[in-house]
């Protein structure tokens, strides 16, 4: 049976949801095996593909997460909430 052309590891784009915290978790995961010190030349290139992937969902969540701390305003009641994003971000 042929080896499949994808990882083992299941990945998700930023955009369909996965948690940051899972990503993170996941990107642990594979530099601690990684470490080890272990793992066949081929798996090592398998997990950097994958860690690369992770890191990147890690990399966009935050991104997101500062653009929505840097969109919050607080309100004459003192309560916070998203201002509407100014146009000089949207056309960048």
């Amino acid at each position: 049976m042929p080896h499949p052309a994808k990882s083992t590891l299941p990945i998700a784009s930023s955009k369909t949801g996965i948690p940051f915290e899972e990503a993170l978790q996941k990107l642990e995961t594979l530099v601690e095996a990684m470490e080890s010190g272990d793992l066949p030349l081929e798996t090592l290139l398998t997990r950097y593909e994958e860690g690369v992937k992770l890191t990147k969902i890690c990399q966009d969540k935050l991104a997101e997460a500062e653009l929505r701390i840097q969109q919050l305003e607080k309100t004459a009641g003192g309560e916070l909430r998203l201002k509407p994003l100014a146009a000089e971000l949207v056309e960048e």
